[in-house]
């Protein structure tokens, strides 16, 4: 793969010490220029870790979200003249040896926005996934293929890349609260779909470590409802 342009991974991150330096070092420099870890208010030393491991690192005073993390990485990015992001989990969930399948369709193929898929042929969910989270991960997609009108195996997952020139768009606006906890990610899949953007979905792994290590910061009822209401809100037109 010719890559001829410059790579940010954006890692945002809850009180993830034992898990950050991990995924800070398993990213290859051949590909990713900067790891640049949103360390999202944790109260553990989170951000000491991920510098000690050799990523930049911006703090966030207090914990607002992972949209909100995402939002300020993305800010960073664009400052910096960066053209591609790839997002990848705090708690190595993620693989990111997979990073190659995200940044292909980008320099080979003209994609503007490529995210990773575990139900696709080639991918796969190992280790502890509750079982809510599979159901929800299988219907999540059903309902936005329903209203993006296009067919679609992931909705959910984070594990993505995309130019950073498609925020340009003044049609996209990241900066609204509402999509300060986990929405963010979803509204702007929606956008890629109904904007024309050139959207690929591409095979990854999606690792659950044990309950006792932690494998989510996401609350059943709370966090999933800020999943699944852009759904609702850009579908019938109440936000946009």
């Amino acid at each position: 793969m010719n890559k001829n342009f410059r790579v940010i991974a954006l890692v945002p991150a809850h009180d993830e010490e034992r898990k950050i330096s991990a995924v800070v070092q398993r990213c290859d420099p051949q590909l990713v220029d900067t790891v640049l870890v949103i360390d999202d208010g944790s109260g553990d030393s989170t951000a000491g870790v991920a510098r000690a491991a050799g990523a930049e690192v911006i703090a966030l005073p207090e914990r607002r979200g992972v949209g909100a993390a995402l939002r300020a990485g993305l800010a960073h990015a664009r400052a910096q003249g960066y053209d591609v992001a790839v997002i990848l989990a705090g708690n190595n969930k993620d693989d990111p040896g997979e990073i190659p399948r995200l940044l292909a369709p980008i320099a080979e193929a003209g994609c503007d926005f490529v995210i990773g898929s575990r139900y696709l042929r080639g991918g796969s969910c190992g280790g502890a996934m509750p079982r809510y989270r599979k159901l929800a991960t299988r219907v999540h997609p059903w309902l936005m293929s329903l209203f993006a009108g296009k067919r679609l195996t992931e909705s959910t997952n984070g594990f993505r890349a995309f130019r950073l020139s498609i925020l340009d768009d003044p049609r996209i606006n990241l900066d609204q609260r509402w999509l300060d906890a986990y929405g963010l990610e979803v509204y702007l899949l929606w956008k890629m779909l109904k904007l024309g953007y050139r959207h690929v979905e591409v095979p990854c792994t999606k690792v659950y470590p044990p309950k006792e290590l932690g494998y989510t910061k996401m609350t059943p009822v709370i966090g999933w409802w800020s999943i699944l209401r852009p759904i609702f809100l850009l579908g019938f037109g109440i936000r946009s």
